[in-house]
């Protein structure tokens, strides 16, 4: 594993570094010293690497990754995994907010808590938090899935399209067009999926969890209600 003091190391180096893997079949591992707060670490990346940054960072960290694995032993800032594509991306801390926006693959998973926005506009991402999600978490959500084990903040899957929703603790509100939704079998077998990926091991129950989703009313259009639009 190389080592990376950006202190020493100009970030802007750095992530030219990972941006020149991109074609690379062979994974390349990378420990990150003093991030301090630094804005699009490991941004980027288009390759199997491993990078694992030791402290909290700021904006952006691990955005627009594809293939690589991204570890943050704390937290992050705004927009964490922002258009992630595939990969992972995991904060050992908490998150701020609109973490996952965008997100078209891949999994971010953040131990403790997310802030508001998680997975806006998700495009097809699996966001797990083991902690509780701010308000308007999963806003305009298209696809991808959204696991939270705490609870969820107002608004919850506001002007949701058909991602999927999973809580394991309170829902403070419900936003326009979210509605809960029958736990079948085949959701608590895709939950159990992204737990396990997750690291998340058999104490924790699927059947502890609500689904929710999309009552699929708000982006019909209907005649009759032409006048409101």
């Amino acid at each position: 594993m190389d080592v990376v003091d950006l202190e020493k190391t100009p970030l802007r180096d750095f992530n030219q570094a990972l941006h020149d893997l991109a074609g690379k079949s062979d994974e390349a591992s990378f420990q990150v010293l003093n991030p301090r707060g630094k804005h699009a670490v490991a941004s980027g990346i288009d390759a199997p690497a491993y990078v694992e940054i030791e402290g909290s960072v700021g904006y952006y960290c691990g955005s627009m990754n594809k293939q690589a694995t991204v570890v943050v032993n704390g937290s992050a800032g705004v927009g964490l995994a922002e258009n992630i594509m595939s990969g992972i991306v995991h904060v050992k801390g908490d998150a701020s907010s609109s973490a996952g926006a965008t997100g078209i693959g891949g999994m971010v998973v953040i131990d403790g808590n997310a802030s508001s926005r998680c997975g806006i506009s998700n495009r097809g991402a699996d966001i797990i938090v083991k902690g509780n999600v701010g308000h308007m978490s999963a806003f305009m959500a298209q696809a991808g899935n959204l696991v939270v084990l705490g609870d969820a903040g107002e608004a919850f899957g506001d002007s949701l399209y058909e991602a999927k929703l999973f809580v394991r603790g309170n829902v403070k509100s419900l936003g326009a067009d979210c509605v809960e939704k029958e736990m079948k079998d085949k959701h608590k077998k895709l939950l159990r999926e992204l737990l396990d990926k997750a690291g998340i091991g058999p104490e924790v129950d699927v059947s502890e969890f609500k689904r929710y989703g999309s009552a699929r009313q708000l982006y019909n259009f209907k005649i009759d209600n032409l006048e409101a639009y």
